[in-house]
Formats: structure tokens, C-alpha cells, sequence
């Protein structure tokens, strides 16, 4: 604990309008009036390794401020001691408060740029992040040679040491496996090492083959230096790295920085009271849709939940300590409801258990919002009028299948949020290739109905967008499909998509260069449950990881018949609750907040990427453009300066506290208090 204490001191933060300054470390044998000012920036060497863009982008999704120097570039500036500090006002200023180095000495050890490098952190106390090298003593460790260990790490297991555990990376519960996904191919590679004297190891594995454990990742302080030293190669995507990533983060700012990020995982159930088609696995297509011949729905019945399946929902949210948000079409259960004798068990079971669930509206009866679709060839086209022009889908029209749907639901006690909407298909938006634009009367009647956020598809647009007064909330597909409620029906469809033509499948996957085709057919009795669930929660669970606030998305159908969804949502809560402490919860929001937190991040990072931020520790200010949010991450214990008095900064998460601020009411700034040096 000590080492994480260090540096801070009783010392306020003043932030104007969106910024900050906190306490930073004292020079060493530096009088306490002359403490320097620390710009809150990191500065980031790229030598285009995997390694050091992958600090880097979890650098820029935190919303920390970095600048990065090319070593790739001849015309890049040299590193020497006016471009690292210099002095404001007659104090001293250090202009980063944390380096990124491809390993221990880019730029050769001697070297007047490494010196300069090496003397600026000794002066300021800046810490230094080593983002791959080998173990070797100038990095604090013994050759592998000598009781470590250096090969693939593929499948291994590792551990959070104590002292990481009582420091940066405490928001981990300890063991997690380097990821294994292909036999044939070496993932991860490393070296495991004995630490040497001024090495704490935070990070380490069992010595294959040996005795004693050997570090991946740990802190080297050694002549008046810090350096993070991680001895394992890596990328951005793989999952030991995204568990990693905050501590990097925290031990290189010292836990005081601009940005902030937090795990959070949300499901969309949509088409809820509404029946979905069902795939027809001897004609591999969805009788119903426009491209399946003889599509009339002959031969195959309709998936609807039952109301034991809603029993089933609501005891899985009880047992799991999660949250469901059913996305609903009122009028096609009320369809439903006169074609079955007037009664529907589904609903009425849901509405008795409606306060268990968070409501979004998903349209009436899940009308096309578009173009009016001209269905007399495949793929489908819009509809011409006499002029020439697209034919759409009218305001009045579109306004009342959002009003109706959210009168249905006020009606019947729903807690249901006017500001949200998922339409149909996410109709009305545009639709590539046949609608390349908005339906005109979208934003209007979003208007008229008071919407604010309406969901898109983030496999086609993952950027939020302005939709008349709205923004839009990208949502990633599942791939648990929507006309499916077998495991088997699940399987069949799946090969059909992703094996080649030689083996029965479309051969889709051969030509689409972002997808890859299956070896071999999966076994319709297991695929599901081998290959599609592991895959599918892997791929959930790595949104989760980067700090991606997107929510999720399937359908009614994969919680009736086998229920397909629940087995990927309960491998991605267990293996997230498996890799991570109590102090670093899963949060659930709902499409409002999602909608909020990503319409914040694009501003900051617009913010950032128009250099309208300038951060400083000790005495200084940041500003950023007027009304913008700060994210801040600060120590247990800062308090926010109130006009009269304090108050606790921010809420706890991962043994930090974090939040989006301003400053308080009647204040031009904001100003934190930091906690006594422990």
C-alpha cells in the first residue's frame, strides 16, 4: 500500500469548467514551495508494436490525455529536457505525468535521448511503463537461464500477487488463464523470471518445468526510478492484456488521472409478446422472409415465449442478480391474443412479474419504419412514388406505432421510459444498400412522441449519431439468432452461414473477407453448446473487458423452447465474476444511461482530439469546452469542495473513486481534496 500512496499529498484540486489539478510527487530534495507542476498527459513512444498500441488504445477509451512520438518518423522531435519540462510562472512544469516505452531503452542505453529520457523521471518522479521486454538484470530480473522459464504461454495459468492484490491491480480476484482459442497457432509468448532486489512482483506464473514462480508483470525501482516491466508479448484484443489494462492504466497515472472506465454488461430481449419465424432447415431459409421460396410459412411454427418461459426468466434474474430489458410489441401480442381464443398466458405472466424487468418500447407491431419495402424481387427495393421519389413509411404512422406501444405499456403499470425506442429491424434508420438515408419522418415523429434515444445496429453503424433531437444507441448483435429456438435448429443455421459450399453451407463465409468458414460442419446434438456458446460469451465478455457501454441484443425466441440465450449470459457473468473482486462489480444499465454515458465519451474525446484540454497537478487548471463533462479518476477519500463544506467525490469502483463532474453550484471551478499520504 505504501507503494501506491506515494506521491500524494493534502493538497486540493482546482478544476475550472472541465478540468483538474490534484496533488502530485515532490522532486526529490525539492522544498515543498517548490513543488512542480505536472501536466495530467501521458506520453506514449510508438515503435508500432502490438504491445504499445494496445496501452495506448486503453489510454484513449479511459479518456486519458496522451501524446504519442513516432520512432518511425525522421522528422519526429528528439527527446530532450525542453520537450519534456520546462518552467510556468518561475515553477518547474513536468509535461507528462507518466511514460509508454516499447521496452526498457528504445532509444539505446547512453544514448543522450534515453539519458534525458531517464533524468526527467528521476527529477519528477514520473513513472515508466516497459511494455514488452525480456528478463534480463537492467529490468530488475535474473536470465531466464537461471531458474525462469521463456516459452508460449498459451492456456496457462496466472496469478495476482499479493502485493498486486494490496496495490493496482486489486480490482482482480487473482488467477485468470491466458487465452488458448487455436492448437495451432502461438497466442502469447513470455518469460517468466525470478525478481532481483528493487523488483515486486505484481503478476507472475509457476516456473514450467521448475520451482518457484516467475514474474510477467511487476514494479522495478531502482536509481530514483519506476518502471513497469511486462515481459509478455500481447495485442489489444486478447483478454489477459484487457484484464490488465486498468492496473497498467492506474500505476502509471498513480491512480490520479482525466478518465475513467467501468465494466458493464445489458441484454436486450426484443420482438417480447410478438412471435419470430422459424428456420426451415430443409430449405435453409426463414419461411415468412422475402429470399426463402415459397415463403409463406407453411410447414413450420411461429417461436413465442410461453408462461413458463417467463416463469423461467424471472426466477434466472433472481438466481443470477441480473437485469433483463424486454423490448416489447404490445399490438402484436394483442394480434396474438384475439387469433388464440382471447387469452394469453405469456403476457399475463409477464405483467405479474412486470416490475422485475426494465421495459423499452419496440413499436406497436413492429411495423417497417422505412421505405415502403417493394418486395417483387430479392433483395427487396423501396417503393417508388409517381414521381420518381422513395415512398416512406409516414410521420403519423411512425408517431403512433411509438405512442400507441407507450400508452399499452402506461396502461398496464409498466415503469417504460418515453426517451427510449427500438424500432423494428432498427427501421427507419438507414438501411444499406436499398435505403442509403433516414426516412425523412423519422426524426419529426421522434420528436412528437419525445423520444431521445433510439437504438441502432452497431454492426452497421457503431459511431452514436444525431437523429433529429435524438442520438442513437448502438447495440451489438448477438449471435444466438432470432428464428431459432433449438439448439439444434441453432447449429443447422450456423453451418449453413459459416461452412463452405463443398460441405453444404452457402459458402457465404468464403466470400466475405471479414468472416472465416468452419472446418467442418458442427455436430447438430453439441455445436451449440461446444462451439457457438464459448464463442458468443467470449466475444460478449471481450466488450465487457474493453469498457464498451453498447448493449446487447437477441430476441423472445432464444428464451422460449431450449433457451439458448441463458447458457451464453451465464458464462459471461461467472467468468466475469471468476476474474474480478468484489470492488469491481458488473454494472446493468439501461438504454437511457448507455445512450448518456456514450454521448459523454464522444464529447471528452472530441474534446481531446482538438487539444481543448490542458490538465495540471498542483496549482494549476484544465479547461475544456463549455458544458463538457470531466471524467476523473481520484484515490478513496478525495472530497469535492462544495461552497461550504465537502463532499465525497465520485462513487467507488475498482478501489478507486471515479465519476463525470463539474463544478458545483455557485463554484467557476472544481475543486477535489485528496487523502493524507498513507
Amino acid at each position: 500500500m505504501a507503494q501506491r500512496a506515494r506521491g500524494w499529498r493534502s493538497t486540493a484540486a482546482a478544476v475550472t469548467a472541465a478540468g483538474m489539478i490534484t496533488a502530485g510527487a515532490v522532486a526529490p530534495g525539492a522544498a515543498a514551495a517548490e513543488e512542480p507542476r505536472i501536466d495530467l498527459k501521458v506520453l506514449v513512444v510508438d515503435n508500432g508494436d502490438s504491445a504499445v498500441r494496445a496501452v495506448t488504445a486503453q489510454l484513449k477509451s479511459t479518456g486519458v490525455p496522451y501524446t504519442t512520438l513516432d520512432l518511425t518518423d525522421t522528422g519526429r522531435p528528439e527527446i530532450t529536457e525542453s520537450f519534456l519540462s520546462d518552467t510556468v510562472n518561475g515553477s518547474p512544469r513536468a509535461k507528462y505525468q507518466g511514460v509508454v516505452l516499447p521496452n526498457e531503452s528504445p532509444f539505446g542505453a547512453g544514448s543522450a535521448e534515453q539519458t534525458a529520457l531517464e533524468t526527467y523521471e528521476r527529477t519528477y518522479g514520473i513513472p515508466q511503463v516497459d511494455a514488452y521486454t525480456w528478463a534480463h538484470p537492467e529490468v530488475g530480473l535474473d536470465y531466464t537461464s537461471e531458474g525462469g522459464w521463456a516459452g508460449t504461454l498459451d492456456g496457462r495459468e496466472a496469478s495476482v500477487t499479493t502485493a498486486g492484490k494490496a496495490g493496482w491491480f486489486g480490482y482482480l480476484d487473482g488467477a485468470f488463464r491466458f487465452e488458448d482459442n487455436s492448437a495451432s497457432v502461438q497466442e502469447s509468448y513470455g518469460y517468466a523470471a525470478r525478481p532481483r532486489a528493487g523488483f515486486t512482483a505484481y503478476v507472475d506464473i509457476p516456473v514450467p518445468g521448475g520451482t518457484g514462480r516467475g514474474s510477467l508483470v511487476g514494479e522495478y525501482a531502482h536509481d530514483g526510478r519506476r518502471e513497469l516491466v511486462v515481459t509478455f508479448a500481447y495485442n489489444g484484443n486478447q483478454q489477459q492484456f484487457r484484464l490488465l489494462a486498468r492496473g497498467i492504466v492506474e500505476w502509471l497515472t498513480q491512480g490520479v488521472h482525466l478518465g475513467q472506465t467501468r465494466n458493464s454488461f445489458a441484454v436486450h430481449v426484443d420482438d417480447v409478446f410478438a412471435p419470430d419465424g422459424r428456420w426451415d432447415t430443409a430449405r435453409n431459409c426463414t419461411p415468412g422472409d422475402f429470399d426463402c421460396a415459397g415463403g409463406d410459412g407453411a410447414g413450420t411454427t411461429p417461436i413465442r415465449m410461453t408462461a413458463d418461459d417467463a416463469a423461467y426468466a424471472a426466477q434466472w434474474q433472481r438466481e443470477h442478480g441480473f437485469t433483463l430489458d424486454l423490448v416489447y410489441n404490445a399490438g402484436s401480442g394483442e394480434e396474438w391474443k384475439t387469433e388464440h381464443g382471447g387469452t394469453d398466458a405469456l403476457a399475463d405472466r409477464l405483467l405479474a412479474d412486470k416490475d422485475r424487468y426494465r421495459w423499452v418500447n419496440h413499436t406497436y407491431t413492429h411495423l417497417f419504419l422505412g421505405c415502403v419495402q417493394d418486395t417483387a424481387t430479392v433483395p427487396w427495393s423501396c417503393a417508388k412514388n409517381a414521381d420518381g421519389s422513395t415512398t416512406y413509411t409516414s410521420r403519423a404512422e411512425i408517431a403512433a406505432q411509438i405512442r400507441d406501444n407507450h400508452d399499452w405499456a402506461v396502461n398496464k403499470g409498466l415503469a417504460v421510459d418515453r426517451a427510449e425506442l427500438v424500432t423494428g429491424e432498427h427501421s427507419g434508420l438507414r438501411t444499406l444498400p436499398q435505403q442509403p438515408d433516414d426516412n425523412p419522418n423519422l426524426a419529426g415523429a421522434l420528436a412528437d412522441t419525445g423520444v431521445r434515444w433510439i437504438a441502432s445496429d452497431n454492426s452497421r453503424e457503431p459511431g452514436q449519431r444525431a437523429v433529429g433531437n435524438a442520438l442513437t444507441v448502438p447495440r451489438h448483435p448477438m449471435n444466438v439468432y432470432y428464428n431459432v429456438g433449438t439448439a439444434a435448429e441453432m447449429a443447422d443455421e450456423y453451418n449453413w452461414v459459416y461452412t463452405s459450399r463443398a460441405d453444404g453451407g452457402s459458402g457465404v463465409c468464403a466470400d466475405n473477407p471479414t468472416s472465416t468458414c468452419l472446418d467442418e460442419p458442427l455436430d447438430p446434438a453439441t455445436g451449440y453448446a461446444a462451439h457457438i456458446v464459448p464463442q458468443e460469451a467470449r466475444t460478449a465478455l471481450g466488450h465487457v473487458l474493453a469498457g464498451d457501454p453498447r448493449p446487447h441484443y437477441a430476441h423472445q425466441s432464444n428464451l422460449a423452447e431450449d433457451r439458448l440465450l441463458y447458457p451464453v449470459m451465464e458464462k459471461v457473468l461467472d467468468d466475469y465474476r471468476a476474474l474480478f473482486a468484489d470492488n469491481t462489480p458488473l454494472e446493468n444499465p439501461r438504454h437511457s444511461a448507455i445512450g448518456t454515458e456514450v454521448q459523454r465519451r464522444a464529447a471528452w474525446q472530441t474534446a481531446l482530439a482538438n487539444g481543448q484540454v490542458t490538465a495540471y497537478r498542483i496549482g494549476s487548471t484544465v479547461t475544456a469546452p463549455s458544458g463538457t463533462q470531466i471524467p476523473v479518476t481520484a484515490p478513496e477519500g478525495t472530497k469535492k469542495q462544495l461552497v461550504l463544506g465537502t463532499t465525497d467525490f465520485g462513487t467507488p469502483y475498482a478501489g478507486s473513486r471515479s465519476g463525470w463532474t463539474t463544478p458545483a453550484a455557485l463554484q467557476s471551478a472544481l475543486t477535489l481534496k485528496l487523502p493524507q499520504s498513507l
